[in-house]
């Protein structure tokens, strides 16, 4: 928290400060080509020029949302939102898709170069982007795991260059030809780097998962499984012993739920346990070396080095706050996305905080994201005092079916659209 920020007085008047740890954005298509080396022009022009875009939220009439700085800030702030933490949504020069997820075909020496330049002028439009809006963007680099110690250079970079957002940790699924996340000594400069910078290492739903394909099947089991591969980030930082050698290092679990965190944590302490304790176990057999390594349990790491990006955090998981962390989750709203809380966010922040303690509600919405991105509360306050949502406001309990049916479309929001 800001030196000197005292949180809220709960009187009627007082406006909940909302920064949203989750949002989107990226330069339209033909936007990053300034922004690539000279030598990559030609090449740029011929793919820019073939290349068609397969999102259509993209290619509408609101696709500027990413990229617009003014539209940008004057919608969020119609949503009572001060501050951003910005993920990549739209196409980096030479992927085939957008690089938030894994994508075929896998990178190979000659793309591989082309994908990391675009990469990097992801990065550098980024930095120029936030800075139309100082103090209340926080981007996020994009890196690829293929060179560790080109990637930590790019991480010094951004840092040097104020996207304070952190890292985007890409995800190593079966078939990406990376080694997992595991592994001990291939990632060990990626987290020292991080730590050492005081860069968030941050996973979002959607990068750990295997390409997919395009049929109905295919889509639904992505849907099913989605959050799951992401889940195991946490698992496998954990194994390779980072959180143990950088109890600097911070992890951020963004768009994944809240309500799996408990008993996740609760399994992992009791296999750990098993790991050191159950003599004649299979499980010491195999994990007692490991865990001679390690000086807390699973969730004394998690309490210490992780935080969580609840976009749009559904009641019932508010319910759960304190078994998950109140210090720890970070409500967002997943501008631009179709599954964001825009133009119903007011009507989310009640189905889910109607009735909370109101410092509890001011950390969820602000407060941890604050110090996780190191945002200036006191600096933000001022136009939170203007366009925040009145605490009274947000303590009003949303009525079951009182909206549109097309509010569902956020998560949050599932049982209070009207069925006419």
């Amino acid at each position: 928290m800001a030196e000197g920020w005292h949180g809220l007085s709960n009187t009627d008047g007082e406006r909940y400060l909302v920064i949203s740890a989750d949002c989107h954005g990226g330069g339209g298509l033909l936007d990053y080509r300034p922004y690539l080396a000279s030598k990559w022009h030609a090449d740029f022009d011929a793919w820019a020029a073939a290349y068609e875009i397969p999102y259509p939220d993209l290619t509408g009439p609101d696709a500027d949302r990413n990229w617009d700085s003014d539209r940008r800030l004057k919608e969020l702030e119609a949503d009572g939102i001060v501050a951003e933490v910005i993920f990549p949504n739209t196409i980096p020069p030479f992927f085939p898709k957008a690089s938030l997820t894994e994508q075929p075909p896998a990178a190979n020496e000659g793309d591989l170069a082309a994908r990391w330049a675009g990469l990097q002028a992801h990065n550098r439009w980024l930095a120029d982007f936030c800075a139309q809006a100082p103090g209340r963007r926080a981007g996020i680099a994009q890196i690829m795991l293929h060179d560790i110690p080109t990637a930590c250079e790019e991480i010094r970079w951004a840092k040097e260059h104020g996207l304070t957002g952190g890292v985007l940790l890409p995800g190593a699924p079966p078939g990406s030809g990376l080694p997992p996340l595991y592994d001990k000594t291939y990632y060990e400069p990626l987290w020292a780097t991080c730590a050492e910078l005081g860069m968030p290492v941050n996973h979002h739903s959607g990068s750990a998962v295997p390409p997919a394909g395009e049929e109905a099947e295919d889509k639904i089991i992505l849907i099913l499984e989605v959050t799951w591969w992401a889940h195991r980030a946490f698992t496998h930082l954990l194994v390779s012993g980072a959180f143990e050698r950088h109890p600097d290092l911070r992890l951020v679990l963004t768009e994944q739920g809240t309500a799996w965190i408990p008993e996740e944590l609760m399994r992992l302490d009791y296999f750990f346990d098993r790991f050191s304790s159950a003599k004649g176990s299979q499980e010491m057999e195999w994990g007692a070396e490991l865990i001679a390594r390690m000086s807390l349990k699973p969730s004394e790491y998690f309490a210490r080095q992780v935080s969580v990006g609840s976009s749009f955090i559904r009641p019932d998981e508010v319910k759960i706050r304190h078994a998950v962390g109140i210090d720890k989750i970070m409500w967002g709203s997943d501008y631009p996305h179709k599954e964001g809380s825009m133009p119903f966010t007011m009507e989310a922040l009640r189905a889910s905080f109607a009735g909370v303690d109101h410092d509890e509600v001011q950390r969820m919405l602000a407060f941890n994201a604050a110090r996780t991105y190191g945002f200036d509360l006191d600096a933000l306050t001022p136009l939170g005092n203007q366009i925040g949502p009145l605490v009274s406001e947000v303590d009003q309990p949303l009525a079951a079916q009182s909206l549109p049916p097309e509010a569902e479309k956020c998560p949050a929001l599932v049982g209070f659209g009207s069925a006419n």
